[in-house]
């Protein structure tokens, strides 16, 4: 596309010189008759019909009027378009941002409030001495003075600025309120932390800019100054927790943490068994004793019992001389199921048997 430039409107030239010092700044003028360039899709036609009147190319700049013009070179023809003249370039960058903008200053007001525990704080020091009017933030000494340098910003956040000046960026300003207010409420304390938010290795979405125009109207003509500001953007970011000690939830957390790994029942029964006045009861109750029939002291369930101290001592051994009687003791077969109750058990009856090949013993 091209156009004949005008010369800039009257009393625009203060204008010219703040976009020119801060921005990248475009003068487009009164809106003539502009000719697509032929690298443009589908800008390229024969007669006036292949131009729809109305239409918007989107890299045209401009509604299409519905004629079909020769280009500027060669025997091509495009469509004309309407739209503001001349078009952007991007050849205008300016060089103030990056020289006088890392001293410029930024106040970063934030409070919080915990409804729960009725706890509000700022990051403002209520002071009556002016305080504000002649400190900047410092970590260390002035931790409640949120006024930032631009360049600390940017530096804090790992970022040359120099760089960013040119194409911009987006940096975020994490503030984290993590306290303890079973502490003094001087120790709630923020805590800044700086970085970029917007992805500077991808071209299609890194940098931050933006477009605005100022019209004006010199002799019933319609100009306008389009600026694309490039500029660094603070987005502030809040994080915080607050915590305080209270005996009800903290009985209900260890209650519900103990019966997850089964330690609720061992206790209560190591409660029952031990302290209660009634703990033979509850013995009785809770566990059952079932008696085994006794076999030969050779046998594992009966070297078992030994063992435990629950069967009695074996019988005897048979003297050499079969003349000579071997007492063994005969037990009965034992019941089904022997449960202990608070009635006696029915002791063992004791026989002896004239065996004289010792067959007791089997």
């Amino acid at each position: 596309m091209a156009a004949a430039e005008p010369k800039p409107p009257a009393g625009a030239d203060a204008a010219r010189r703040l976009a020119g010092g801060c921005w990248s700044a475009l003068w487009d003028y009164e809106t003539p008759k502009v000719i697509v360039s032929v690298r443009v899709s589908n800008a390229t036609c024969d007669v006036d019909e292949d131009c729809v009147s109305g239409q918007l190319d989107m890299l045209g700049n401009g509604l299409r009027t519905g004629r079909c013009v020769p280009y500027y070179q060669g025997s091509a023809k495009t469509c004309e378009v309407s739209g503001w003249c001349p078009v952007e370039d991007g050849a205008s960058v300016s060089q103030f941002l990056g020289k006088m903008a890392p001293n410029f200053t930024i106040l970063i007001k934030n409070s919080i409030h915990y409804p729960k525990f009725q706890f509000s704080k700022g990051n403002i020091e209520h002071r009556k001495d002016g305080y504000l009017k002649h400190c900047t933030f410092d970590e260390v000494s002035d931790l409640y003075c949120p006024i930032f340098k631009l360049g600390f910003i940017v530096e804090q956040a790992g970022e040359n600025f120099t760089e960013l000046a040119h194409t911009g960026g987006v940096i975020g300003v994490v503030i984290n309120w993590d306290c303890d207010l079973d502490l003094p409420a001087s120790k709630c304390n923020p805590k800044y932390s700086f970085r970029r938010l917007d992805p500077k290795h991808v071209p299609a979405s890194s940098g931050y800019n933006f477009r605005f125009a100022k019209y004006y109207k010199t002799n019933n003509s319609t100009t306008r100054t389009l600026i694309k500001a490039y500029g660094i953007r603070i987005d502030v970011i809040v994080h915080g927790q607050a915590g305080k000690f209270s005996l009800i939830p903290t009985i209900i957390n260890l209650a519900t943490a103990l019966t997850s790994i089964g330690v609720g029942s061992f206790l209560c029964d190591w409660i029952l068994l031990t302290f209660m006045n009634k703990n033979k009861v509850y013995s009785h109750k809770k566990f059952d004793k079932v008696c085994a029939p006794r076999h030969s002291p050779g046998s594992w369930p009966v070297t078992l019992a030994l063992v435990l101290g629950q069967a009695p001592p074996p019988a005897p051994p048979c003297p050499a001389d079969p003349s000579q009687a071997c007492q063994a003791l005969a037990v009965p077969p034992p019941p089904k199921q022997m449960v202990d109750t608070p009635a006696s058990e029915p002791p063992w009856q004791d026989s002896t048997l004239a065996d004289p090949r010792g067959l007791a013993q089997l």
